[in-house]
């Protein structure tokens, strides 16, 4: 059984008798296997002619991902229900030919190529807020931005759909706030106090409604941008300053570990079911700077 949500001065993921909490303190749901009846939900949402975009940021050496991300999205992800990727990449011709689920399409975007790791995540808010403003706002009705040096392992389906949607890092869903690594310097546009924050969310998933992803995008963007005029680079790039929208607009979905794993972080008796999870890959020989 599912725990309410306790009262603390931080936010928790997990209570102490070990069970998942399934509310936020502002009394949204945070998706756990067992809080949702799929078929029930899939019923309902199949009725809605929904479409869902993907985003995929797949440059230089990332393209090696694109093939694992796509078959086990295909087996995984939204089945049913209509999704269009939209991968954006400066190798086109790297693009694997990925067998397609009936409505699942996929669009490649090209982009320039980037000498900085750090500059492919900087601009990744900038792509999104441009590619809604352009396409999905005609084109879909919910919008996921995933990273691409993932695998999925489990059912992800409707029940993760809200208007504006973050996952929790399992690298911190069982961390005190204050080890939580916000940009803690001032004169960031992300910088988040000691004393504040609810939970960290991780940047590799960010989802919801079009509009609503929109304004987090072009918000962050805006942040981001001035930053960049004062030569400040936040901890974590775009991570951080979704980490700071959030904390001011709180999801009004959030998404449990299980969305959001890393393979080399043991999962057994910690989350029930593995859903998507980050590859175990060696940085210095994907990342074009390290």
């Amino acid at each position: 059984m599912l725990s309410p949500q306790l009262s603390y001065k931080q936010p928790i993921v997990v209570s102490p008798d070990g069970k998942p909490v399934a509310l936020t303190p502002w009394l949204v749901p945070i998706v756990w296997e067992g809080t949702f009846d799929p078929m029930l939900i899939d019923l309902i949402y199949r009725q809605k002619n929904i479409t869902i975009a993907t985003t995929v940021f797949a440059l230089g050496k990332y393209t090696q991902f694109l093939k694992v991300f796509l078959e086990s999205a295909e087996q995984n992800y939204f089945v049913g229900f209509r999704v269009h990727y939209y991968v954006f990449t400066d190798q086109p011709e790297q693009v694997p030919a990925v067998k397609m689920g009936e409505e699942h399409n996929l669009t490649v975007l090209i982009v320039p190529s980037s000498n900085r790791w750090q500059d492919i995540s900087l601009s990744r808010m900038a792509r999104l807020e441009k590619l809604i403003e352009s396409r999905l706002i005609n084109e879909a009705d919910y919008v996921f931005s995933l990273d691409v040096d993932s695998k999925f392992y489990g059912h992800w389906g409707v029940e993760t759909l809200g208007r504006l949607v973050g996952v929790i890092h399992p690298g911190y869903y069982q961390t005190p706030r204050e080890q939580f690594t916000y940009e803690r310097r001032p004169e960031s546009q992300a910088f988040i106090p000691y004393s504040e924050g609810d939970y960290y969310y991780g940047g590799a998933v960010i989802g919801g409604l079009v509009e609503d992803v929109y304004q987090l995008a072009k918000t962050c963007r805006e942040q981001l941008d001035i930053d960049a005029s004062k030569s400040i680079e936040a901890a974590w790039q775009e991570e951080s300053h979704l980490n700071k929208y959030f904390l001011y607009n709180k999801p009004t979905k959030v998404l449990s570990p299980e969305y959001l794993w890393q393979d080399q972080i043991p999962h057994k008796d910690r989350v029930k079911i593995l859903r998507f999870s980050q590859i175990i890959k060696n940085y210095a020989d994907v990342r074009p700077n390290l």
